[in-house]
Formats: structure tokens, sequence, C-alpha cells
């Protein structure tokens, strides 16, 4: 009840601000202070070495990807099909511990990292690297496999109990604090420290990457298909945040549910719109594939060379799909489960839903529309997308209009709960209210802010979160590989009770 009144006097606030807010002079009052922040910020988290001018972040990423694939011998190929079981609910026992079931989970973790980045987030990497950044995506998805399996399986291993709600938390947080200190006393003390930084870089996060962004790229696709909206930013930003808080305040369970009935359906139904718009251009097909394989290793210029698209493939794909971040960790933590390792098989499944599936069928769209050589649409994100549906159909923007929706919908709830676990861990129980009207403005500010802003504060926060997540899990690698082998040897024995 409490919440309820709390975001109710939240909205009523709000509302009658929003004639004044859509002054031009308060629009740039936020704007212009943010613009600053950002570059402040983009000097330190992007930092770059002169004999090899890569974003260390994405240094950091990529080596980590690649030492817990060698270090799993491959278990992103060998455990796909026991993750699809998994996820299917064979072995979903309701008496086991947690608040939610594997495909719930994946669901949460899903509606989070499928969002705007497999949209507007595609189309910027193309319009910025060209059409070669789709592969470096690819690359950086199979990668990214173990680095989900790695961090999910840590979760579930170092969650926690609320003793008083029953609640479950976990996450890299716990990981980093507990599992630190459980391989050896003397790193308790640095486990903690990382354990704050990935919390506060978590709830930060949240507001950038699953929230403003999100609100921004809604509202310009709904100005698209809506021009009368025009400079009513405020306005919409209001829409959102009654619309999001309505479901924030039901949890992790209310969360869930929704999630797993959006998900599947906005899924579906983007991927069949885009396979259409691909068949109607069949005969492209062959020649878009040598498109994207050869300019993954240009040196053209425009695209700012080879490093250029590697470095926009790999952003983005890392934007997308969350793999090394530890964000989706938080949603698989609370799946009801005995075995850490069966959890975090089914999260080594969201890259390929999300980067080989959900952002390939963008990407062919773009692609073999020709969308990303118009100079006009380059780093406009969504209106790259949108302009590319729009040359089949009519009405495809208007489709596209509704899956933007509930992308954005989907990501901003499910990154609340992120966030608001973040923000507990920092400041406990007794403060999460305050991380609700935080997060609920920062819907408002985002429709208001510039998208190049919006989405280099969210790069910066986002991908700050893997330096003390990969850490972690490199530490913690030879218990997890421990697990692997043992679970992995219980299952070849047919040792596991199958439910369904």
């Amino acid at each position: 009840m409490k919440n309820k009144i709390i975001f109710f006097l939240f909205s009523v606030f709000f509302i009658p601000l929003t004639a004044y807010a859509q002054e031009s002079s308060f629009l740039d009052s936020i704007d212009k202070p943010f613009a600053s922040i950002v570059n402040i910020l983009a000097g330190f988290l992007f930092f770059q070495f002169e004999f090899f001018p890569v974003p260390l972040i994405l240094i950091w990423l990529t080596c980590g990807g690649i030492f817990f694939t060698f270090k799993m011998r491959f278990f992103s190929l060998r455990g796909i099909k026991h993750a699809i079981d998994v996820t299917m609910g064979k072995y979903d026992n309701p008496a086991d511990p947690g608040e939610v079931s594997h495909f719930q989970a994946l669901s949460s973790a899903l509606s989070a990292t499928v969002g705007l980045g497999n949209i507007a987030g595609v189309a910027v990497a193309i319009g910025v690297g060209g059409p070669g950044a789709i592969f470096w995506m690819w690359i950086s998805a199979i990668i990214g496999m173990t680095s989900k399996f790695v961090e999910c399986t840590l979760a579930q291993t170092y969650r926690q109990r609320n003793p008083k709600t029953g609640e479950v938390r976990g996450g890299p947080m716990y990981t980093l604090s507990l599992g630190l200190k459980d391989l050896h006393p003397r790193l308790s003390i640095i486990g903690k420290i990382l354990g704050i930084f990935f919390a506060a870089f978590t709830s930060l996060s949240a507001l950038g990457a699953g929230n403003m962004f999100q609100a921004n790229q809604t509202f310009e696709q709904l100005k698209i298909s809506f021009p009368s909206l025009d400079n009513m930013e405020f306005a919409v930003g209001i829409a959102l945040s009654i619309l999001v808080g309505l479901v924030i305040i039901g949890g992790i369970h209310r969360i869930g549910m929704i999630a797993s009935k959006i998900v599947p359906i906005m899924c579906g139904g983007y991927i069949i719109i885009c396979m259409y718009i691909i068949l109607s251009n069949i005969t492209m097909i062959p020649d878009v594939f040598v498109t994207i394989f050869s300019s993954a290793f240009t040196n053209n210029a425009a695209f700012g060379g080879f490093l250029g698209v590697m470095i926009q493939g790999i952003r983005r794909a890392s934007f997308s799909n969350e793999a090394g971040m530890g964000s989706s960790a938080i949603a698989h933590a609370a799946a009801k489960t005995n075995e850490p390792v069966r959890e975090g098989a089914v999260a080594m499944l969201e890259p390929v839903i999300d980067t080989l599936f959900v952002c390939t069928m963008t990407a062919l769209v773009v692609v073999i529309t020709g969308m990303y050589e118009i100079p006009e649409l380059k780093g406009k994100g969504v209106a790259m997308t949108s302009a590319a549906f729009s040359t089949v159909s009519s009405w495809f923007p208007w489709f596209l209009t509704a899956t933007v929706f509930l992308f954005a919908y989907s990501t901003m709830i499910s990154w609340y709960y992120y966030g608001e676990k973040a923000f507990e861990y920092l400041f406990k129980n007794s403060n999460v209210i305050i991380y609700k009207i935080i997060f609920l403005t920062f819907t408002v500010f985002g429709t208001c802010i510039n998208l190049k802003n919006v989405l280099d504060f969210s790069d910066m926060i986002f991908l700050a979160m893997a330096f003390p997540n990969i850490f972690g899990g490199i530490l913690l690698s030879g218990k997890v590989k421990r697990q692997l082998d043992e679970y992995w040897r219980k299952y070849k024995n047919n040792e596991f009770q199958v439910y369904k």
C-alpha cells in the first residue's frame, strides 16, 4: 500500500509540469549538463592505448569471454541441447528453492536484453561501422555465451535469502563479496569493495541503458507514427513512467509473469515480420552475407577502418546481450533449482536468442534495404530501422512502433529489478522506494535528452560493470569448472530426475 501511495503522489506531482517542460530552454537545461558529465566519464571509461586503439573495456570483455570458453571446454557448444531441455521445464521441481521457474528467469533476463539495442543499437552499429559490424556481433555473442554461464552459475551458488521476507537475492555483488571470501579470507575486503562498485554501476546502468535509452528511442519511433507528438517529450515520458510504475511495484513475481508473456510474443512477431522482408528480397541474401563478411575486415575509412568496424560490433553486441556484464545473473539467481550449473546453462541461451537471432534479423533488413547507406539516417538508430521497414509496406512502421514499445517496456521493467537489487545491496531494504522514484524520474528525462548523450552515458556505465564482474569470474572459474564437471558426470549417468 505504501508503494502505491508514493507512486500516486509521484504521478500527481509530475503531470502539472508537463506544459512547462515543453519549453526548449527547460530541455536544454537537462541536456547540456548531462552532456558535460558524459564527456568527463568518457575519457576514463573508454581509455585507449596508443599502440592498440581499442577501448580497454572491450579488450577486457573479449579476453574474459575467450578465457571462460576454453576453461569450460566449450560448454557453450556441448551444453546447448541440455540448456533447451531445462528451459522447457524438463527438470523443473516445484519444491526447489527460488522464486521463479527456469523459463520465467530466462524470460525476465531476455526482457532486459532483448530491447531497443536489438532494433536501434544494431542500426547504429551498421550505420557507423558498416555491415561488417554484424559479423563481430556474432563473434561476441558466441564468446559471450560462456561468460553468461559462469556469471549466472556463480549467482546461483552465492545467492542469499532474506530471512524476513524469504525473497532471494543474488548477482555479482554477492558473488564478489562472498565468493572471494570463500576463495581466501584475505580477499574478503577486495570482494566487498568490488561488490560495492558493481552494485553502484548496476543501479546507474539501470537508469541509463535500461531506462533512458529505451524511453528515448520509444519516443523517436512514436514521433514517426504520430507526428503530432513532436515536442511532447515530457508528456510521453510521464505516460511511460506510469506504465512502468504499475508493474515494478509488484516485484520479481509480477515482472516474471509479465515478461514470460510479452517476450515470446514480441520476439516471435518481430522475427516473422523481418523474415517477410528478408524473403521478399531472397535473391539478395547471398550478396548481403558476402557484404557482411567482406566488410568485417575492411579498411574503409568511412567506417573507421578494420578496428572501427570491430569496435562497433563488439560494443553494440555487449550492449544488446549483456554477456560479461553480470546484469542478467541477478534475474537467474531467483530461479527455482538446487543445481547452479543448470541455471547457468539456461543463461547461455540469451546471446543466441538476442544476438544470433533477433539482432541478425534487424541487420539483414537494414542491409538488404540499403538504409545504412543514407547519410541522413546514420546514427539515428530506430529511425533507420523504421525506414527499412517502410520500404516493403506502409503499415510495417506501425508494427515496428508497437514492437519498439513492447521491447522498451519489457526492458525497463526488468532493468528496474536489477537496479533495485543493486540499490538494495548498497542501502538496504528501507530505501528501495527512493530508487523507484529516481527510476521513474529518469524515464521522463530519457525522452528529453539527446540520443548521443543517452547512448554514450548508457554505454559507459553499462560496460563498466564488466570490470568487477569478469575479474571475480576469472578468480572463481576453478570452482565453476569443478561444479560443471560434477554436474555433467551426473547428467551423463542419468542421475537427475526428469519431471516432464
